[in-house]
């Protein structure tokens, strides 16, 4: 299964940033063009456990062609963690639940280099989005 349009076009330009200051760069851009979220969806219901830094992810479903489809919205209060929460709403929401729980965005993001100059600690953030998101699809496919 490929990844959506708008992930494969991060992945691209990601792939013409060889400076790790212009991909943070490049990733608090992605984050400062995501929407807000609504002040009652930062719930602890939305709230994401394992991020040193607030995380809020929240998810609607919708049935289509037998299916459920996800979509996601998310936010942080930190600038390269909100850039994180683009990149993942952009592999993630608007897909089947299936495919959801099925995409391994860590071993994605490995393979974009994306988790070798981040903190322990933004990667093991990255880590608890990933799997409350999978989870989330599993659970409903």
């Amino acid at each position: 299964m490929s990844e959506p349009l708008a992930f494969q076009d991060i992945a691209e330009n990601l792939s013409f940033l060889d400076d790790w200051e212009d991909r943070y760069r490049y990733l608090i851009e992605l984050g400062q063009a995501l929407p807000k979220l609504d002040e009652a969806e930062k719930s602890p219901e939305n709230k994401v456990h394992g991020c040193v830094s607030q995380v809020w992810l929240a998810a609607d479903a919708r049935q289509e062609a037998n299916q459920t489809i996800l979509t996601y919205r998310g936010e942080s209060d930190a600038m390269i963690v909100q850039g994180l929460v683009a990149i993942l709403l952009a592999l993630y929401s608007g897909r089947p639940a299936r495919d959801i729980a099925e995409t391994d965005a860590i071993a994605i993001f490995d393979k974009l280099g994306l988790r070798e100059h981040l903190t322990a600690q933004r990667s093991n953030g990255l880590v608890a989005m990933v799997n409350r998101i999978r989870a989330e699809g599993k659970a409903l496919s």
